[in-house]
């Protein structure tokens, strides 16, 4: 699905935060990413992370940025463990001589 801003936002009643909370708030990355292509256009993005910021907001996407913890993060991590790795096998030491 792919999601472009085209039209400037009604502030009063068509930000695009005013509907479906939940999106805002997902635990899925991919999720996330919807919830901010939707800010892409939005004129009042930065006052709504400056807000956000101020308020100390713990999470959710505001203005177009994740917050995590009360901190704007690149990417969220999924819930969970994060998968493991293949561990590498140590190279073979020989004796010297």
């Amino acid at each position: 699905m792919t999601l472009t801003a085209t039209a400037p936002w009604d502030a009063a009643t068509l930000t695009p935060c005013r509907d479906d909370l939940d999106l805002w708030f997902a635990e899925k990355p991919e999720v996330l990413a919807v919830a901010q292509a939707l800010c892409g256009g939005c004129p009042l993005a930065e006052a709504c992370l400056t807000g956000a910021l101020e308020r100390a907001e713990p999470w959710g996407v505001w203005g177009g940025r994740i917050l995590v913890d009360g901190a704007v993060v690149a990417v969220k991590r999924g819930r969970g463990r994060p998968p493991r790795s293949a561990p590498t096998a140590p190279a073979a030491v020989r004796p010297a001589g």
